[in-house]
């Protein structure tokens, strides 16, 4: 495995970050034949914690990685220096770190991934994908969740959004590849208007060279994602598996298990089959816009 050089990271990548050195950690343990117990013994630990660091799911103690390192038999110096940098770098707070009054944990998670990953394919049939979403349209999705709120933390929820999208337009931008449900374009989120601008807003994206945008319209039938709206995220990184996620209302999945992954990427190629093909896309919202928000 190539040692990632502190700061050559994509821009808000410590959830990646985090899961590569995990990764590390679990191969230089399994080459040593220790247990889990015995490596969380040694960091006055448990084997429970041991799992979580290795699968990226908790921040790193500079301490505890210097201890598994010399555990593991790691004496260079050059080496341990590299691995606890990156342990450091791994616990730098996100961009969205600003938004934790309003961002639950497991969305920072996916939100650490989504800024490191090289594709992002996603398939939605309720809403136009976050990362499309104008301001008044992606206002009109957090009312109909948080319509409680007071004005201010609606508008921070917007930001949050906006912040997200910077990732398609920044220099070396990951490739998004979307599949739509025709029933997204045609729900009036925030009313006529809104939906107008955010249908000219998709014909817009249409035109950049890194996003892919197509749709499933009602004459397809049924198709394979009838379970719902999911991600696939994939990483430069070859020590990064891909990884599915599956938001809930309160929670969400991030599966990584290989036979997970095939049958969600198996469905994805099903879907991106039974959808018109991306060129079509920017017509078919035009009729859209001039049968029913014109």
């Amino acid at each position: 495995m190539t040692t990632p050089s502190p700061g050559s990271a994509t821009p808000g990548g410590p959830t990646a970050l985090r899961m590569l050195l995990g990764a590390h950690l679990r191969r230089l343990r399994e080459e040593k034949g220790i247990t889990r117990g015995e490596a969380g013994w040694e960091i006055r630990s448990s084997e429970s914690k041991i799992s979580r660091l290795e699968l990226g799911r908790v921040s790193f103690k500079v301490r505890d990685v210097e201890d598994l390192l010399t555990l593991y038999g790691v004496e260079e110096p050059a080496e341990r220096f590299r691995w606890i940098e990156l342990a450091k770098e791994a616990n730098n707070p996100g961009w969205w770190h600003r938004f934790g009054d309003v961002l639950p944990n497991w969305f920072q998670s996916y939100l650490g991934l989504e800024a490191t990953a090289t594709l992002i394919r996603t398939y939605e049939f309720q809403f136009i994908p976050g990362l499309l979403q104008t301001k008044d349209y992606a206002r009109g999705v957090v009312l109909l969740g948080h319509g409680y709120a007071g004005r201010a933390e609606i508008d921070h929820r917007v930001e949050l959004r906006e912040s997200r999208q910077k990732i398609l337009t920044r220099v070396d931008p990951p490739r998004f590849w979307c599949v739509v449900d025709e029933a997204a374009l045609r729900r009036p989120i925030g009313g006529r208007a809104v939906m107008r601008a955010q249908l000219q807003s998709l014909i817009e994206h249409c035109s950049l060279p890194n996003v892919r945008i197509q749709v499933i319209p009602f004459s397809a039938g049924g198709h394979s994602a009838a379970g719902g709206a999911y991600t696939i995220l994939r990483f430069a990184d070859p020590d990064l598996p891909d990884i599915v996620y599956l938001e809930q209302l309160t929670s969400a999945l991030y599966l990584d298990k290989p036979d997970d992954v095939d049958e969600y990427t198996a469905s994805m190629e099903s879907l991106c089959v039974q959808a018109t093909e991306p060129d079509q896309t920017p017509a078919i919202l035009r009729g859209i816009i001039d049968e029913l928000y014109s």
